[in-house]
């Protein structure tokens, strides 16, 4: 074996050490990014781009605590900003950095570490060629309830943060977006106290609501929600409001994302299905170049050390017309169905 075999064999190694090639989805585990740091990325959701997904999330540092004044267990952490990471295959991701940091210097800024950043969703405008984020944003007592807009010219950032509102004039807490094949996102927001979910169409620019909403699940307090579209139908994954503790998932279906909604159950089967595998959506992202292969994404929170959160994705099973999200310790991409 000569210098150079040896060499290549060495880097080899290292990278396998330190988490740069990695194959297997193991959840709950501690996930590693490509330089071997833990994946920091909490509530958040993934952008296909250009041939690369890119992930963001709450980047949670620091001491957990809870405040004084706290009626309900609203453990948190300072705010610190979103985090951006890449990958070509959804399983080794590249950390791209802080994309959206915190502002220390303004105490009255939505994003000052006193406050509360949560569920940062990043997507495409084709037409402004624009990265538009939307997130929860918070007072530290919770009393704010809005949407924060942030864009920027590159999906690693940096994004420019435009501010806050209430979407028709309506709260807004767990968030998320979805842009349809036309063109059009919405945002769907658990609002009124977290007892009714608005989907809210937004503006072609995607910065701002048309007005044009509507009301669902009224008084059911459904939170969490990650959408996806399957064979032409939309279908709205949530968790009830247990604040931090694990509860039962629900799946919803519409034939429109602006028409009536039908709860279809509970579609968690297997080991701790009726906890959520002891954890909370997130996020649906579609794999592609696979017609039916849809990743769902959890956060399996730890609240008294939020920074130890971990990650919970699984394949969601599609047989019939039957949806399901069948529990798996690991897996990866090579062993699970998906049409080219």
């Amino acid at each position: 074996m000569n210098t150079f075999q040896r060499f290549l064999l060495a880097v080899i190694f290292l990278s396998s050490f330190m988490g740069v090639v990695a194959k297997d989805i193991v959840n709950g585990e501690v996930w590693l990014d490509t330089s071997g740091n833990p994946i920091n990325a909490h509530g958040g959701g993934i952008l296909y781009h250009n041939g690369m997904y890119y992930w963001y999330g709450e980047y949670k540092k620091g001491e957990t605590v809870l405040p004084d004044w706290a009626t309900w267990e609203c453990y948190r952490t300072d705010v610190t900003g979103v985090s951006c990471y890449s990958s070509p295959d959804m399983v080794n991701w590249a950390f791209e950095g802080i994309v959206l940091p915190a502002v220390p210097d303004d105490t009255d800024h939505d994003l000052h570490p006193s406050k509360v950043l949560e569920r940062p969703k990043v997507v495409y405008n084709a037409k402004t060629k624009k990265f538009v984020m939307w997130a929860h944003v918070e007072s530290a007592d919770y009393s704010k309830a809005a949407a924060g807009v942030a864009v920027s010219d590159s999906p690693t950032g940096p994004f420019e943060y435009l501010g806050s509102f209430r979407p028709n004039n309506a709260m807004s807490r767990d968030q998320t977006i979805f842009v349809d094949d036309d063109g059009k996102a919405y945002q769907f927001a658990s609002s009124e106290n977290n007892q009714t979910l608005y989907i809210n169409e937004l503006t072609d620019d995607y910065l701002r609501p048309t007005g044009r909403y509507t009301r669902n699940f009224i008084d059911a307090a459904r939170e969490a929600p990650a959408v996806f579209k399957h064979d032409g139908r939309y279908y709205m994954l949530s968790s009830g409001c247990t604040g931090w503790d694990p509860n039962k998932a629900e799946l919803a279906v519409a034939d429109s994302i602006m028409g009536d909604w039908t709860v279809i159950g509970d579609p968690s089967t297997g080991k701790d299905a009726d906890k959520t595998f002891y954890a909370q959506s997130t996020y649906v992202q579609p794999v592609m170049g696979k017609n039916n292969l849809y990743i769902a994404m959890f956060d399996r929170w730890n609240k008294i050390d939020l920074e130890n959160s971990r990650y919970v994705w699984l394949p969601i099973s599609i047989t019939d017309d039957k949806i399901t999200i069948p529990w798996r310790e690991s897996w990866n991409f090579d062993c699970i169905n998906g049409e080219d």
